[in-house]
């Protein structure tokens, strides 16, 4: 049976919840085996979060050098694992994070680099959506070992009922990769709302809210999605960049994204067409958001939203 390593994705105190997908992926191709790369004595916690997922095996890499020296000192790591482990294929979410580690790690291993995939299949292959959304791409690395990085959401984690063996590897990291020291960190100030690339619903909101984005919100709270904007919207200042879907900001794959306000321009479209399905709501039945949309509300969503969110109430009432 083939053997797919996967990147753990934590911030040094809690697991993603990419690495379920990314189980449930590899799995598809042969023995799943996780990878935490975590600071000394941090690995034992990290890997109790993990039951439950689709982990055959589950290799921990304890080395405080990896945080102290970021990405490329991560690099290094995962480079001796895969020496060890000799695996079909490498997979890890499709973050900034994520692909800058893919693209590192192909290169230290002479290997191919897929981004941004949206499938992985039993034989390696891939599907991605490139072009800004033009073009539905098959992909499969012919040359080395490929590395994957692949959206969040693309899949649905899949439940396992037996735990993962766990071991424990010492690595040593390169003086070649250890040129740059990170002096200080902030993680990013998150609020109630689930993370935008991993959430399972999104709702954004564009130039119809005409930067009230009240409503949007008050649906979100209630369905429990993220909220989104598109760049209309961040450069008017209406919302954070930070939450801008398209082509130029972060790319999503939710079970369900509603359009508000957005009028479906292809920057926008790049971001978020792969959801599995869309839902829009514009007072314009020309706007091209309709052309991609699996259900569409011809309105006012100042009006839409209210009536939505009661209809909701009532029904869990």
């Amino acid at each position: 049976m083939a053997n797919i390593l996967f990147l753990v994705d934590h911030d040094g105190s809690k697991v993603a919840k990419t690495p379920g997908e990314l189980a449930t992926f590899a799995k598809r191709a042969g023995s799943a085996i996780g990878v935490i790369l975590a600071n000394n004595g941090a690995g034992d916690a990290l890997a109790a979060q993990l039951s439950g997922t689709e982990i055959d095996r589950l290799i921990v890499v304890e080395n405080d050098e990896i945080s102290k020296h970021g990405i490329a000192a991560a690099v290094s790591a995962l480079a001796q694992v895969v020496a060890k482990e000799k695996p079909e294929a490498i997979l890890v979410a499709s973050s900034a994070r994520g692909k800058e580690i893919a693209g590192r790690l192909a290169l230290r291993i002479a290997g191919g680099v897929i981004t941004d995939a949206t499938d992985f299949r039993s034989d390696l292959s891939t599907t991605q959506s490139v072009f800004g959304g033009s073009f539905t791409v098959n992909a499969k690395v012919k040359v080395g070992t490929p590395v994957i990085s692949i959206r969040p959401s693309s899949i649905e984690a899949g439940v396992a009922s037996a735990a993962a063996s766990i071991e424990k590897l010492e690595v040593s990291i390169e003086a070649k990769d250890k040129t740059v020291t990170i002096s200080n960190s902030q993680p990013p100030v998150k609020g109630g709302r689930p993370d935008l690339t991993e959430a399972k619903i999104v709702i954004s909101g564009g130039r119809g809210t005409n930067g009230n984005f009240a409503e949007v919100e008050a649906m979100a709270d209630l369905i429990g999605a993220a909220v989104g904007a598109s760049r209309a919207a961040t450069d008017a200042g209406w919302y954070p960049h930070t939450h801008q879907v398209g082509q130029t900001g972060k790319t999503v794959s939710p079970q369900l994204y509603i359009a508000c306000g957005i009028s479906g321009a292809i920057q926008h479209r790049a971001g978020m067409q792969t959801s599995k399905t869309i839902v829009a709501i514009n007072k314009d039945p020309e706007a091209p958001i309709f052309d991609l949309a699996d259900f569409g509300v011809v309105g006012d969503l100042f009006a839409v939203l209210p009536q939505a969110r009661e209809a909701l109430k009532a029904k869990r009432a």
